[in-house]
């Protein structure tokens, strides 16, 4: 048994002496559902924006009518508007992530991790209610405004509590939600928001029946896809009571012995499966400083540059990223593909998310950090060749293993280095603004996602399918280029990496 703590360098020097998870496992769980809902809120808008857009927009189509190359006079298709109401949910993001991504630098993490969901699961439920395209617009800006700051206190919590030699490991494994998540969102919005078709082109047992005349996806799928959205950030809510608050912000807060509780008790955990090594005499501590927040990482030239570095790499990224998990099956149907078939790809592809999440909770902490994007964009290059192949040669009566192949790759490379660059960009700043630095960086990386996607999807259809892909994989090379300049961060302390 440790005696109680009397400074933030025993906090610290106790934590860093643990080696395995010391909270309970169901934490982990409890952490992950945040993650499951954000991953569903970003994919169910991938498969169900077609029936969306056929019911709220005039004259929307999913794309040209079968034997044309061109869209009727008159109509959009679903590709030229998916483009707002995605960029606005990331403009949403970071409204959330700047404003109260740095409240839990000041109040905690626990509770702004009940705030945020709260926020979440409302724009979810107005979603659901929504009846025309401007009014989706405002309802998708308030649920990116509760995934924006969520995302950023998640993955700062995750890395203050995680052991050191765990923190892409762990995130890794919360991660795994985020592909359930997705798979979920996909799914269901395949079964719920698109017309029947025999498999290979699409599912027998979808719901949707299109209007011959007007071309609208009939049903209220699109609609129940949000309220299960809403029912789920409930759920997650009710459970995130349960969280302690993080032990190194409490240090850093000047509040000793309630950290000191939490420790204890992790200790006390940890100690069932590994024998606690003596807590070492001179461990840096979390400081706590006049300057927090914003004035931390604006004002120090160090953190100022990380930012600049992490916001850069985010900003590549995530064209790539939002392009494909929001975009995916608008995309497919603009280069030819009927939307079952379409939505039908981009669901085999979640096999893909699956499978990564899994890699990255085993393998994580063999490679530093840096090293994963390029090998995931080489692979998201290599999946969207695929696709393409598969898309030229496609037919009526072809059916498109090549496709199915090539998505499940795709997926696989997008995803694959997420978790661990989640981890990198937290591990660049110090406690007392770690979540500032974080929601700043990755935020505003989330509108060069979103104004890439509004610029880039309208125009794929014009470049042909390979090349169409190509473009897409290219900004998450340029993305594996940046990060190579950032610090290396794998097995070295928080204090250590961020004084």
């Amino acid at each position: 048994m440790t005696a109680p703590s009397r400074s933030g360098n025993e906090i610290t020097a106790r934590l860093d002496r643990i080696t395995v998870w010391a909270l309970p496992r169901s934490f982990l769980f409890i952490l992950g559902l945040g993650f499951l809902f954000t991953f569903y809120d970003i994919f169910d808008i991938n498969v169900s924006f077609i029936q969306t857009c056929t019911q709220i927009v005039p004259a929307c189509l999913a794309g040209p009518p079968p034997g044309a190359t061109t869209l009727p006079p008159g109509t959009v298709g679903a590709s030229a508007m998916i483009g707002l109401p995605v960029l606005w949910n990331l403009i949403g993001y970071v409204i959330g992530a700047l404003s109260l991504g740095p409240l839990a630098d000041r109040f905690g993490r626990r509770d702004m991790l009940l705030v945020t969901l709260l926020i979440t699961g409302l724009g979810s439920l107005y979603t659901a209610f929504t009846s025309d395209y401007t009014t989706f617009i405002i309802a998708r800006t308030i649920t990116g405004i509760g995934i924006g700051a969520d995302l950023a206190i998640v993955n700062t919590y995750i890395n203050e509590v995680a052991p050191q030699g765990g923190r892409a490991k762990y995130t890794s494994f919360i991660f795994i939600n985020s592909a359930l998540g997705a798979f979920v969102g996909i799914w269901l919005g395949l079964i719920l928001t698109t017309p029947p078709a025999p498999f290979p082109m699409g599912l027998s047992i979808a719901q949707v029946v299109v209007d011959p005349k007007t071309g609208v996806f009939l049903g209220d799928g699109w609609k129940i896809m949000y309220i299960v959205g809403a029912a789920l950030a409930l759920v997650g809510i009710l459970l995130r009571v349960r969280l302690p608050e993080s032990p190194r912000w409490l240090a850093a807060r000047g509040r000793i012995k309630e950290a000191d509780d939490v420790v204890s008790a992790m200790e006390q955990r940890a100690s069932r499966s590994q024998t606690l090594a003596p807590v070492a005499a001179d461990a840096p501590a979390p400081t706590r400083e006049p300057r927090a927040g914003y004035g931390e990482i604006l004002t120090n030239p160090l953190y100022f540059r990380r930012a600049l570095l992490v916001m850069g790499v985010w900003s590549f990224a995530y064209v790539t990223v939002y392009t494909i998990a929001a975009g995916f099956t608008t995309v497919l149907s603009s280069l030819g593909y009927i939307p079952p078939e379409a939505g039908l790809i981009a669901a085999i592809g979640t096999l893909g998310f699956l499978a990564c999440a899994l890699v990255a909770y085993l393998f994580s902490e063999k490679l530093e950090r840096k090293a994963w994007l390029p090998i995931g964009a080489v692979i998201t290059l290599v999946g969207g060749v695929l696709i393409a192949l598969a898309g030229q040669a496609a037919s009526p009566t072809t059916i498109p293993w090549m496709a199915f192949i090539g998505a499940i790759i795709l997926f696989f490379g997008f995803n694959i280095w997420v978790p661990m660059t989640y981890t990198w960009s937290v591990e660049n700043f110090p406690t007392r603004a770690r979540t500032t630095g974080y929601a700043l960086s990755d935020g505003i990386g989330h509108v060069g996602g979103g104004v890439g996607l509004l610029l880039i999807v309208p125009l794929l259809g014009q470049l042909g399918p390979l090349l169409a892909f190509a473009l897409i994989a290219a900004f998450l090379i340029v993305a594996a280029i940046l990060v190579q300049f950032g610090v290396s961060t794998r097995k070295e302390t928080l204090e250590q990496i961020a004084p």
